[in-house]
């Protein structure tokens, strides 16, 4: 069952070897650290970090993020990593959080797709969720990228409503409401983070006996036109 889950989001930033002295956002560093100590402390057999990858694998619980792969001198990013050829940034970041935060237990590594459906994507929360008799779980991933003319992919109407429903869920404890994002339209706004966080429903449960989990946002921001949450989610 899950212990505890924690939900991050994926910019390279997050990494400090990537902007040198330089304070960037130190409130979401400051978040993530924080939601990542508070994972670990949660006792757990194992935890499994999810995020985006370009297709549903498991990785090697060795890997680890190849910092030189995304920084500013080596030109185009690139998925790889030390260790683990073609790591996802997303499950790299994740395995930086919890190593930062002091865990040296057991993990998994678990890339899904970004084309994953929602029926797999719950499946696979429910699976990774029975994997341990304490698994804490830590979501990687980001809200829609088009929330203003900056943003990756430009301006979307669309984006706002998009966060905002996904963000009253989160607060909410709805993971119905997670579990019925539209996999199209998250695709149209950019929202990498869409099928892990159907994972995250699929892992505390849609309909739980026991009631919805409680969630504290830590941090929720669009810097750079990209909707980031961090957050921690204690099963009921």
């Amino acid at each position: 069952m899950i212990a505890r889950a924690v939900l991050c989001p994926s910019p390279p930033l997050l990494a400090r070897e990537l902007t040198g002295r330089a304070l960037v956002l130190p409130e979401l560093r400051d978040a993530c650290a924080a939601a990542a100590a508070r994972l670990v402390k949660a006792d757990s057999d194992v935890v499994a970090v999810v995020g985006a990858g370009e297709a549903t694998a498991t990785w090697d619980a060795d890997g680890r993020l190849d910092v030189p792969a995304y920084a500013p001198s080596s030109g185009q990013a690139t998925d790889r990593a030390v260790g683990t050829p073609g790591l996802p940034l997303a499950l790299g970041l994740g395995a930086m959080l919890v190593d930062n935060a002091g865990y040296a237990g057991p993990r998994t590594l678990q890339a899904v797709g970004e084309d994953e459906p929602p029926r797999s994507c719950l499946r696979l929360g429910e699976s990774l969720a029975a994997a341990a008799p304490r698994v804490g779980l830590l979501i990687v991933g980001d809200g829609s990228a088009r929330r203003g003319p900056s943003a990756p992919g430009h301006f979307d109407e669309r984006a706002m409503p998009f966060d905002a429903e996904v963000a009253r869920a989160i607060c909410a404890g709805d993971m119905a409401a997670l579990a019925a994002i539209d996999p199209a339209l998250a695709r149209e706004l950019m929202a990498t983070g869409r099928p892990a966080l159907q994972v995250l429903a699929g892992a505390l449960g849609i309909a739980p006996e026991s009631g919805p989990p409680s969630a504290e946002i830590l941090y929720a921001d669009d810097p750079f036109g990209v909707a980031y949450l961090v957050a921690v989610f204690e099963p009921a």
